[in-house]
């Protein structure tokens, strides 16, 4: 994800505060006593199998660590999730570490959680504005590269593709519809027919899939920019998917994995959602114990296709 560097030079500056109020923290105490250390994770959702695996890593980096972790769902709920981080301040917990249901909404509450001094760590999705401590994340514009070059080459290079967006406001969806889009530049006979949201969500990726090909019937691509929606577009393909229209996911969750390997998806873009939980949570514990969080960690991402796909079924 590109915005993974976004942000690089200012966010050095705090971490440096940052650091500096911890290690405060650690030598007062805080009023917090002899508590266990704790971290509040805030995820955007978890009906979404993408962020169920997240919140497995992080509990299990936790657990390991002996680190008190509080899951906050947010159910893609911007207000809901800024009660929660709200709240998250006034128990006074050691970090936050927020998955943005929405990038530009979530950096009120950054900036709330920087006037608390509670450092805060985004992951998978960034936040538009206050200090990061940490970003955790993959490379999503990389990814959405990828994947126009994998599904120009299974079209010849030519034809008309559709794209189904994700959250709007959401980092994830903007990275990865950049990718996207300026691959698919390097097609010149290749034309992105129609783009519409269905908000990284399964059942609304079929309408909108329906709905498209109705309307573009000569499209022969479709990159979805999840797999919950690349699911939603097969099957409302039918029998269509993977021989007449190549589908084209991203995350790599375990059935767009399988659908990879039934041939009713070209591809999916793999990320590590479990390691990006993961990580969140060893740079949090880093904050807790007083040392400097790197300003950016970048999970890699690869293209799952009938090739390598049995490597991550």
């Amino acid at each position: 994800m590109n915005t993974i560097t976004q942000h690089l030079n200012s966010r050095r500056d705090f971490l440096a505060l940052t650091t500096a109020t911890v290690v405060g923290v650690a030598l007062t105490g805080c009023n917090r006593g002899e508590r266990p250390d704790r971290i509040t994770l805030a995820v955007s959702t978890q009906t979404n199998p993408f962020f169920v695996q997240l919140i497995n890593g992080a509990e299990t980096e936790a657990e390991a660590q002996d680190i008190e972790l509080n899951v906050q769902d947010a159910s893609d709920d911007a207000a809901r999730q800024a009660d929660q981080i709200a709240t998250a301040i006034t128990q006074d917990v050691d970090v936050v570490i927020v998955n943005p249901t929405d990038s530009d909404a979530v950096s009120v509450s950054v900036e709330a959680l920087n006037e608390a001094g509670i450092p805060a760590i985004a992951v998978d999705r960034d936040a538009t504005s206050g200090e990061l401590a940490s970003f955790v994340a993959s490379d999503n514009v990389a990814g959405g590269t990828q994947a126009a070059r994998t599904l120009a080459e299974a079209l010849g290079k030519k034809g008309e593709v559709i794209v189904i967006q994700g959250v709007p406001g959401s980092s994830a969806s903007r990275d990865r519809g950049k990718g996207f889009t300026d691959g698919i530049k390097e097609f010149p006979d290749i034309t992105i027919a129609a783009q519409q949201t269905a908000n990284f969500d399964r059942a609304e990726g079929l309408d909108v899939a329906t709905n498209l090909m109705q309307a573009h019937p000569e499209a022969v691509g479709i990159f979805c920019e999840n797999d919950e929606m690349a699911l939603g577009a097969v099957e409302a393909l039918g029998a269509r998917a993977g021989k007449e229209v190549f589908v084209v996911g991203f995350d790599g969750t375990v059935e767009g994995v399988q659908a990879v390997a039934d041939g009713s998806m070209l591809a999916t873009i793999a990320q590590q959602p479990e390691e990006l939980g993961k990580q969140a949570v060893l740079e949090a514990i880093k904050l807790i114990r007083g040392d400097q969080a790197a300003p950016e960690v970048s999970v890699d991402v690869v293209t799952v296709t009938e090739e390598n796909v049995g490597d991550y079924q």
